[in-house]
């Protein structure tokens, strides 16, 4: 379905063929290693234990609410048919189509901002004098190329307890939930509104230089079920996972504001400050010092191109096995456990017309043949319940890196835009329409883009090989443990046989 997919205009490009002979170049296969930097394990990333939670803020008024949108989004918004809810004609046919009206994040919020208005870039590249912003975003040279500068101590962030709140004399209702640093202990709480205003926030700051994927799926109905609430706190609390890992969006001051602000008054100055934010989009670029000297053009454009190929190659193998994923899950939980418990009846059966032929020396077989039934049905339990202890882990995560993947199209759109521009400039040159400087500007601010690129995916890399690997790791150990299960039962069932 070309009109929900974000690679739909990348299908055919100017760099050729979305191969996966070319996808990767030496930069890029390589895990990042903070540690070179600074010693800061990977799993010092981890999502942090539930502990006690001290009296938290109970959020902003409800009145300051009123002005913002409701908790739901249109009836289409649905949950994933793998975790037993319905499908819609809507979803695509590649499996779960999570954060639809998000995947093509940008094209929607961005231009009324400051920094999406059009003409867009030429605002980062031909600016006589970029504004001296009071944020600064380093870029250093690494063990595996350009990265971002970690923080030196990291945190996470609990999403727990939440509880059902409402306004307007109890006509409206809505979900809130517990936010907790691991670095301060403290906690604030959020509905899932503001949830919303940051990510469309973060995504106005950062979404030209750094994937911000999309929130779980609104919902109209069943919005108060428990098992809706379980898991939209689950998909929030990876996301926000997700956020504190980033070095430069968890350092941001719109994102501490989120976490730690301390009454009413300090979250209404936050959002409003936040909102009147003009480093933005394109802009944000202008923030990013390199400590490397400058890139050439043709560097530059090989790596964009390296970075197109590779995440469109990887969002083609992310879709295709939450395709593989889904279809296995409807077997696990629906025609496979059948089969298992009319293998168990058809046994039962057989030993219950055995117990009438009026032979006295069959008794421990029939016994035997009656328990191997039940082992049967027993199977059938396990097998319908081994997707919740497995595949739903493999497919969460490959329904994060969709919502990663689905932002590079405009990423990397953004980088390509720039790369023409300077193409361009020989001629803007040539009718004195831009100065010599002017296109020397424009290619040291393209060289800034290119190793903020680079930091980005090296980020990407880095977490990319650590979260498949644990996960697929995951996923072996209990599929290997749940086929021993399955084994020790029906040696079981055979010991119960009379030996012969």
């Amino acid at each position: 379905n070309n009109a929900s997919d974000p690679w739909s205009s990348w299908n055919v490009g100017k760099s050729g063929n979305w191969d996966n002979g070319n996808a990767v170049d030496s930069w890029a296969t390589k895990p990042e290693s903070a540690a070179g930097q600074r010693n800061s394990a990977s799993n010092n990333w981890e999502t942090a234990a539930t502990f006690g939670h001290p009296q938290a803020y109970q959020g902003p008024a409800a009145a300051d609410d009123d002005d913002w949108d409701d908790d739901w989004d249109d009836p289409k918004s649905t949950s994933p048919s793998y975790l037993g809810y319905k499908e819609t004609e809507a979803s695509e046919a590649g499996g779960v189509q999570r954060g639809n009206s998000r995947a093509a994040a940008m094209k929607l919020p961005l231009n009324k901002f400051p920094g999406f208005a059009k003409p867009g870039m030429e605002q980062y590249l031909l600016a006589k004098q970029l504004a001296k912003p009071k944020e600064k975003i380093p870029i250093i040279i690494g063990d595996y190329g350009p990265m971002w500068v970690y923080p030196t101590s990291t945190f996470d962030c609990v999403v727990a307890d939440p509880k059902k709140g409402s306004k307007m004399y109890g006509l409206k209702s809505y979900i809130e939930y517990q936010l907790t640093c691991t670095n301060t202990n403290r906690s604030v709480n959020h509905r899932y509104k503001h949830f919303d205003w940051l990510y469309e926030r973060l995504l106005v700051k950062f979404g030209l230089a750094i994937p911000i994927p999309s929130l779980p799926d609104k919902q109209v109905t069943g919005r108060f079920e428990e098992e809706f609430i379980k898991m939209r706190m689950e998909r929030l609390q990876a996301w926000m996972t997700r956020m504190c890992r980033h070095p430069v969006v968890s350092e941001s001051e719109v994102f501490q504001q989120f976490l730690n602000f301390r009454d009413e008054k300090e979250w209404k100055t936050g959002k409003r400050k936040a909102e009147k934010d003009e480093t933005v989009g394109v802009l944000i670029f202008s923030t990013m010092e390199p400590e490397a000297p400058d890139l050439d053009m043709v560097e530059i454009e090989q790596k964009c191109d390296a970075v197109g190929r590779f995440t469109k190659a990887m969002d083609d193998g992310v879709k295709e096995l939450l395709t593989v994923g889904q279809e296995h899950w409807k077997r696990c939980t629906g025609p496979l456990p059948k089969e298992y418990q009319k293998i168990g009846k058809a046994l039962q059966s057989l030993a219950l017309v055995f117990s009438t032929s009026g032979y006295q020396g069959e008794s421990d077989l029939n016994g035997a043949i009656t328990e191997a039934g039940k082992t049967y049905e027993e199977i059938a339990s396990l097998v319908a319940d081994q997707p919740k202890k497995d595949l739903h882990f493999l497919m969460e995560t490959n329904h994060e890196y969709k919502g990663f993947l689905g932002c590079f199209p405009d990423i990397i759109g953004a980088h390509k835009g720039a790369i023409e521009r300077v193409k361009e400039s020989d001629k803007l040159v040539a009718t004195s329409k831009i100065t010599p400087q002017d296109k020397q500007n424009m290619v040291k601010r393209v060289s800034t883009m290119a190793y903020a690129l680079q930091a980005e995916m090296n980020h990407f890399h880095s977490n990319r090989i650590y979260d498949y690997n644990s996960v697929i790791r995951l996923y072996l150990e209990q599929q290997a443990q749940f086929y021993e299960t399955i084994a020790q039962k029906l040696r079981q069932a055979l010991s119960r046989f009379p030996v012969m």
